[in-house]
């Protein structure tokens, strides 16, 4: 995963001019823009944390270039009703069985999978389940067996 760069003006005089504050801006820029191509990019594919890549001072003004780490997406948090609501639904229940199960209405069911798409990011069952095994947080062993065909 790739970082996205940040770009901070701090120390910033008030009478600077303004035509040389843009220059600097679109020197800073593509200096973001090589550093962020995919070929400098860190091999391992690890984010690292945040980073200063370029503290410059030009006409009175102070920069700084970081290069800030990617939101995580291994910090998403189920609470412990959306957790077994998510292994039942890795196992192929429908939510009528999933409320029948856990004695709670169908349509709460449905209310606590919205939430989880919605944090997740995703739309359907089974992209949850692909994104939840891909991050860690589902072990395959929740999966529901291959049935014949």
């Amino acid at each position: 995963m790739r970082t996205s760069p940040a770009l901070l003006a701090i120390d910033t005089p008030v009478e600077s001019g303004h035509a040389s504050t843009d220059v600097v801006t679109r020197t800073l820029v593509e200096l973001i823009e090589n550093l962020s191509s995919p070929a400098k990019s860190d091999a391992t594919g690890a984010d690292p944390a945040e980073e200063v890549l370029v503290d410059t001072e030009v006409e009175g003004s102070r920069y700084l270039l970081l290069r800030m780490p990617s939101p995580n997406r291994n910090r998403i948090q189920l609470s412990p009703r959306e957790q077994e609501i998510v292994r039942m639904v890795a196992k192929g229940h429908p939510n009528k069985v999933i409320a029948d199960v856990l004695n709670i209405s169908a349509w709460t069911v449905c209310t606590h999978l919205r939430r989880i798409f919605a944090k997740l990011g995703v739309g359907s069952r089974a992209a949850m389940v692909a994104q939840l095994l891909q991050i860690g947080i589902l072990s395959n062993d929740h999966r529901a067996p291959a049935g014949p065909r």
